[in-house]
C-alpha cells in the first residue's frame, strides 16, 4: 500500500479541497493508494471569512501549529500532494524544506500571484517569489489549465496539466423544472461573486424584454435593475438539483491574471448537466467553451446577443447542452482524470 499524504489548505466546505483531493480518495484505495487528507483551515474559518466577520486568530495559530506537528511527525507518507500553501507568510525557503518529500505541488488558482499582488512592500520583499520556490522543488507540478501550466513549466519541466474534473455520475442532467421566466444560474461562493457584476447591462436590458430570474447559488447576487434576483445558500447535498432548475449557466470573469488561473469549473458543472453555457472569453473557459456548446463574449454586446440566441431558440439550448455533456464525459470526468494520478504516484514513489 503506498501512503499518500494530502495537504489541503481548507476544509471540505472548500471546493478545492473536494475536487483536487478528497473525490479522488476512493479511487485510489482500490489501487492501492492510501491518500489521508488534513486541512489548515477549516470550514468555520471559511464561513466567518464568506460571512464577513472576524477570524480568530488564536485559531488560525492553532491551526499552524497542528499542522506543523503533523508534517514533523514520524508519520512515514511515500508520496505527499501538497494543495496550493503549506503555511501562508512564511518563506518560499523555509515552505520547501518543510514539505514532506518528494512531494507533488497541486494548484488550480494562480496562487504564485498571491504574494506579487500584496500591496505592503515588506511581504513582497520577502514572500513575492513564494510559490517559484516550492513548484521548482516539486517531484511533479499538477496545474489546473494551461495558463498555469505556462508558469509552472519555465521553472520545472516535470509538470503537467490536470484539470478540475467532476463525477458525472452524480452531475447529470433530470429535466424536470418548468418555469414561464427564463432563468439564468450561477454557482460559486462569496469571493467570486463580485464577477457577476459584469452582467448588470446585459441582464437588466434582457429584463426589459421578457421576463428574467438571476439564480444565484452560493453568493450575493448584484442589484440588477427590470430582472428577479434569488440567492440560494450553496449546499452539496441541493447544487445538483438547483443547477438543473437553470436555462443558462453563466461564468462572467474579469480579464486579469488572477482571473486567467480560474479553471471553469461552473462551466463543468453546468455542461455535466446538460446546460448551455455563456462565458467570458478568458483563461480556462476558452479551452472548455467549444462553438458546439456555447458562447464566448468579451463585451455588454456579446452578453446579451448571447443571451438573446439562447433565450429564442430552445432547440439550440439543447444542442448545446447535449454537446457539453459529452466533453465533459470525455475530458473532465473523475474517471478521466483518476488513471492520471494513479500514474503519477506509482512513479514518484517508485523512484523514492
Amino acid at each position: 500500500m503506498i501512503k499518500v499524504l494530502g495537504l489541503a489548505l481548507y476544509g471540505p466546505k472548500a471546493a478545492s479541497h473536494r475536487y483536487r483531493l478528497s473525490q479522488y480518495k476512493q479511487g485510489l484505495l482500490d489501487s492501492n493508494i492510501d491518500l489521508e487528507i488534513h486541512h489548515l483551515l477549516d470550514n468555520q474559518y471559511l464561513e466567518r471569512k464568506f460571512e464577513g466577520k472576524t477570524v480568530s486568530k488564536l485559531n488560525v495559530l492553532w491551526s499552524v501549529i497542528s499542522r506543523l506537528k503533523l508534517i514533523l511527525s514520524k508519520n512515514n507518507y511515500d508520496v505527499t500532494i501538497l494543495h496550493c500553501e503549506l503555511i501562508p507568510f512564511i518563506p518560499g525557503w523555509a515552505e520547501k524544506l518543510l514539505i514532506p518529500k518528494p512531494y507533488i505541488f497541486d494548484f488550480d488558482d494562480a496562487w504564485h500571484l498571491r504574494y506579487k499582488l500584496e500591496r505592503s512592500n515588506l511581504f513582497k520583499f520577502f514572500l513575492e517569489n513564494k510559490v517559484d520556490r516550492v513548484v521548482e522543488g516539486a517531484s511533479l507540478v499538477m496545474a489546473g489549465n494551461s495558463y498555469l501550466l505556462d508558469y509552472a513549466s519555465s521553472l520545472n519541466r516535470k509538470t503537467a496539466i490536470f484539470p478540475t474534473v467532476l463525477d458525472t455520475d452524480r452531475y447529470q442532467s433530470t429535466s424536470n423544472y418548468n418555469s414561464d421566466k427564463l432563468i439564468i444560474g450561477w454557482i460559486g461562493s462569496p469571493s467570486t461573486a463580485p464577477y457577476l457584476k459584469t452582467l448588470i447591462p446585459s441582464l437588466s436590458q434582457l429584463g426589459l424584454e421578457g421576463s428574467v430570474l438571476l439564480r444565484v447559488i452560493g453568493g450575493k447576487a448584484p442589484n440588477i435593475p427590470n430582472i428577479e434576483v434569488e440567492e440560494i445558500p450553496w449546499s452539496e447535498e441541493t447544487e445538483v438539483h438547483y443547477i438543473n432548475s437553470f436555462d443558462i449557466g453563466v461564468m462572467p470573469l474579469e480579464d486579469d491574471e488572477w482571473s486567467k488561473g480560474k479553471c471553469a469549473f461552473k462551466l463543468l458543472q453546468y455542461m455535466a448537466c446538460e446546460l448551455p453555457v455563456i462565458a467570458s472569453n478568458v483563461g480556462a473557459n476558452i479551452d472548455v467553451v467549444g462553438p458546439d456548446c456555447g458562447y464566448l463574449v468579451d463585451n455588454d454586446l456579446a452578453w446579451i446577443d448571447a443571451m438573446r440566441s439562447l433565450r429564442d431558440n430552445p432547440e439550440k439550448r439543447s444542442f448545446f447542452g447535449k454537446n457539453g455533456r459529452k466533453k465533459v464525459v470525455q475530458s473532465y470526468s473523475l474517471k478521466s482524470n483518476l488513471s492520471i494520478l494513479i500514474k503519477a504516484i506509482k512513479n514518484i514513489s517508485i523512484k523514492t
